[in-house]
């Protein structure tokens, strides 16, 4: 993947976000297809550090790049979210509607008319959700009644369904018991595969991370320095 194009650059990136210290990141580079586990981010750093990749803030010193441009570069609201349509974003920010069915809820990207979704809609939504491992049964269920790694399935199938090149997670198996870790992982492993997205993912799992990617980075809040992890293992299959 050192060959494929240069999706995301972050060069000595500071920001101020109240607290202990503010986040930096020394350097960070993420090419098409390439896939960045990132440890020791907890979830308010990581969701500036989603912040500052998606443009939604702008840095207080250094620079981040999405395809070759700054994100500083980007002028009025219009122009944002044109930029935003790279990203698909997996996070319990990405606010699920409970009163609305799943497919409904996994159609919302897609359609602004859930209530009677049309065929061509209704097929594109199904296919997400086979892709993403959510049942029939499931997709016909008030999103309230779902379990949380269904939930998280349906986060994922929402962050996909614009065909995004990056895909952002910030801590998606936080909500997950031990049983659910291995298959989710080997789900979103897969799909990342057969979609070549470049992917950045925030946890605390070490064990988790690497079922993902082989590369994992520890970051160092101190310094801002990115180092390869060690001493984490693989689940067996």
């Amino acid at each position: 993947m050192a060959d494929g194009e240069l999706l995301l650059q972050l060069t000595d990136v500071t920001k101020d976000y109240h607290a202990l210290r503010p986040l930096r990141i020394r350097q960070l580079e993420i090419r098409a297809g390439e896939v960045v586990a990132l440890l020791g981010v907890d979830a308010a750093m990581s969701e500036v550090l989603i912040n500052l990749i998606t443009g939604a803030q702008l840095p207080d010193g250094g620079e981040v790049r999405v395809c070759g441009r700054p994100t500083s570069a980007t002028t009025g609201v219009d122009d944002w979210v044109t930029e935003l349509d790279r990203f698909g974003l997996i996070s319990e920010r990405a606010v699920l509607v409970e009163r609305f069915t799943t497919e409904q809820n996994l159609a919302m990207p897609l359609s602004l008319e859930i209530e009677d979704l049309k065929p061509s809609i209704r097929d594109e939504v199904r296919a997400l959700a086979l892709e993403v491992g959510l049942s029939d049964e499931e997709l016909g269920a008030p999103t309230a009644a779902l379990p949380a790694s269904s939930q998280l399935r349906l986060r994922l199938g929402r962050a996909l369904a614009l065909r995004p090149r990056v895909l952002l997670a910030e801590h998606p198996n936080a909500t997950l018991s031990g049983a659910e870790l291995p298959r989710f992982a080997a789900d979103l492993a897969r799909i990342i595969a057969r979609r070549g997205l470049a992917s950045l993912i925030t946890t605390v799992d070490a064990t988790f991370a690497s079922a993902l990617t082989d590369r994992v980075l520890r970051f160092e809040p101190a310094s801002g320095l990115l180092r390869p992890a060690s001493g984490w293992r693989r689940w067996l299959s």
